[in-house]
């Protein structure tokens, strides 16, 4: 079966062929199958639909349709808009309402490697704009969910708050594009704000923090292998960078 290569990504491997996306099967898709059949099951209309496995061994997914990131190392001047940025905690706030109830089934597998208990959701935990499709003005929603797994809301939160506003390391976002770092933290209140957050607005700076530092801690100690994904961030100084951004948000 042949289409074309969708850009963008460390981990590659997803191909369009007409409305549907076709990626490799991995340990962690069983149970992202269940969650994404639970949102439709929902009513949630942001994340894709599985259309189930074919012959090959291949996930099959509707493609959501939009403007991507793709291969662009400027990131669109989608990704910067206050408007984008309350669409996206708003779409954060309706998938926690969607997802509040799911119960993963015993044996569930997530990439992450934590695993669920009561008090916990599953969250997509790469909601960025690398993973997002905008369509016609709006964000049409977030694909690419091999990284979803269990987490706390508060840390979701955070962990999109990062992508978004954004919080990362300076040098890493102005590269993307983004430079209105004095805006930074009214983004950050305006995102808490759409979103409905009603916690310490530090809590979330310190989140991030925490995030970003297990982060570069796991990219350097699974990276020394020399092959996969994490040996590619590690020679890409990700880890550093990481490092870079928790220590620039001490002054946020």
């Amino acid at each position: 079966m042949t289409g074309s290569r969708l850009g963008g990504g460390n981990d590659g491997g997803a191909v369009r062929v007409g409305s549907r996306v076709r990626r490799p099967v991995r340990a962690w898709t069983a149970s992202v199958h269940e969650l994404l059949w639970h949102l439709e099951r929902r009513g949630f209309e942001g994340a894709p639909r599985v259309l189930g496995v074919d012959a090959d061994g291949y996930e099959l997914l509707t493609y959501l349709e939009g403007d991507t990131v793709g291969d662009a190392l400027v990131w669109p001047w989608w990704t910067r808009t206050e408007d984008t940025l309350v669409q996206v905690a708003s779409w954060l706030r309706s998938y926690h309402e969607a997802v509040a109830d799911f119960v993963p089934p015993d044996g569930a597998h997530w990439r992450t490697g934590r695993p669920w208990e009561p008090g916990l959701v599953i969250g997509h935990n790469d909601a960025s704009p690398f993973n997002a499709a905008y369509h016609d003005g709006r964000l049409a929603g977030f694909f690419d969910w091999d990284f979803a797994g269990p987490t706390t809301v508060d840390s979701d939160v955070a962990s999109v708050a990062l992508c978004w506003v954004p919080l990362h390391a300076r040098h890493v976002v102005s590269a993307e594009g983004f430079t209105e770092f004095r805006a930074r933290p009214a983004r950050l209140r305006r995102f808490l704000d759409a979103y409905g957050w009603k916690g310490r607005t530090e809590s979330i700076i310190e989140d991030a923090q925490e995030q970003m530092s297990a982060r570069a801690r796991l990219i350097r100690r699974l990276g020394v292998t020399g092959d996969g994904l994490y040996a590619r961030l590690l020679r890409r100084g990700v880890a550093d960078d990481l490092d870079q951004a928790v220590r620039e948000l001490d002054d946020f």
